[in-house]
Order: C-alpha cells, then structure tokens, then sequence
C-alpha cells in the first residue's frame, strides 16, 4: 500500500481540539492528507496546533470542501465510517482489515502510482447520515461493544489509519523468525550439552532433538532468544563440568 494516497476527509468536525488529535493520530501512521467539508474559519488553528503537536502541518496543507462529493472526486473509492446499520448504510459494512487490503490493491505502493482511496468521518455527535454515506461508494465499520459502542473521532480515525499502516508494512515483523536450519543449530547445542553432563545415552538423542526442534519451532524464536538459549545450556554443562572436577 501507499499511504500516500489515503485520503482522510473530516465532514463538518465540531471541535478543532478533535481535528488536532485527528492530525496527530495520521501522522503516527505515515498518512498526511486532510481534506474536511465545511468552512477553514470555523476552527482555531491555534487550539489545533496545540493538540497535533508536530502535526499541524496536516492541518495547514489541509483542503476543504462543501461536500464529501467534491472532496473524494479525485479518488477511486471512497469508504464511509459507521456503526449503525440499515438498508440505506451500504448494506455489508467491511472491518477495517478488510477495507485495508482493498485500499492496498488500489493505491499502489510507492513504486507505482495508484489510485486515491479516501475514508470518510462523520461529525463527532452525529456520524454520517444515510445521505452523507450516500455520496460514499461502501462502508466501513469498527466493531465495538454494544453496551458503548460510541468512538472518539481521532480514535476512529487511529484504528482506520493503523490498519492502512499495518498493510503497508505487513510484510514486516516485530522480529525475524529463525529458519529450521538455525533452528537446528540450537537443538544442537541443548543435545550436546545434555550429553555433556550425561543426561542421556547416545541412543537416546534423536528423541530428544525432535522433541525440542518441535517445541521450539513452534514457539518462533528469534536470534537473540537461540542464542540466549544457547548460553543458558553451555554455562550449566561448564558448570557440572567443572563440579565434576573439583569433586574428584
């Protein structure tokens, strides 16, 4: 994805201390397009800055419009955020998930152009009503408890902005899995160890190596845990070793 081309349009926000939260909330998430229906002067840009922090540049390149129309004009697809459902709400409402890998298809990566995508939110009392999400191509929905179902508007915008975030890097992981060949490095080491201090008969070692290339296979480690491991069983063997010694 290329969250370059993701559109946020704001329709008719009350708060400009929202629309600054709103602004830091894209900008943790690499997204800098700000569009909003309805007049630039019904917001304090000093109260918005002071909530976007390093920001309000988002907010001072951001366009407005009079309708979510004109505002998604240049886009490919537009999605409208709601909780409420009906006949005139776009029918299937997509989770965020599902939206995010829809926009991936769409715009692109940096590599190529794409298209735009925006995702549209409603004013913070209302949401957007049936004609609002009308001028929308489809829907989008955060599940959330039925007890209090009502989300903040930069917190909606978050979790719609992570989500494009995520697909854009979800490629990458918090860390990099070992493969079982490095895998097989580790179950090496416990086994040679686990002999050192006889723990076992040579005859007995196959067994032991499949049950700890299964259970650490499946725990994911990565370097810096293999070889933690690693240390944990060669100091013990050192450390019988040297008992031994000092014994006799």
């Amino acid at each position: 994805m290329n969250t370059e081309n993701i559109v946020i349009v704001l329709d008719h926000p009350d708060k400009s201390t929202n629309v600054g939260a709103v602004c830091r909330a894209m900008a943790n998430n690499d997204i800098k397009t700000l569009r909003i229906v309805g007049d630039k002067e019904h917001y304090d840009v000093e109260t918005v800055h002071v909530l976007a922090i390093h920001a309000a540049y988002i907010f001072d390149k951001a366009e407005f419009f009079d309708s979510i129309t004109e505002a998604t004009a240049d886009c490919v697809m537009s999605a409208g955020t709601t909780r409420r459902r009906g006949q005139k709400r776009k029918g299937k409402l997509l989770f965020p998930e599902e939206f995010a890998e829809k926009a991936g298809e769409i715009t692109g990566d940096k590599k190529s152009e794409g298209g735009k995508v925006a995702i549209v939110f409603g004013n913070e009392r209302s949401g957007l009503s049936d004609e609002q999400l009308f001028e929308c191509t489809m829907g989008v929905t955060i599940p959330t408890s039925d007890d209090f179902g009502s989300l903040n508007l930069s917190h909606a915008v978050q979790i719609l902005c992570y989500h494009m975030f995520r697909e854009n890097h979800k490629s990458q992981n918090g860390y990099t899995p070992l493969t079982l060949g490095r895998l097989d490095q580790t179950v090496n080491t416990i086994a040679d160890d686990l002999q050192k201090i006889g723990f076992f008969k040579v005859t007995g070692r196959p067994d032991m190596e499949n049950f700890w290339r299964s259970i650490l296979s499946r725990a994911a480690l990565s370097e810096g845990e293999a070889q933690y491991l690693e240390k944990v069983f060669n100091k013990a063997a050192g450390l019988v070793g040297k008992n031994s010694e000092e014994n006799n």
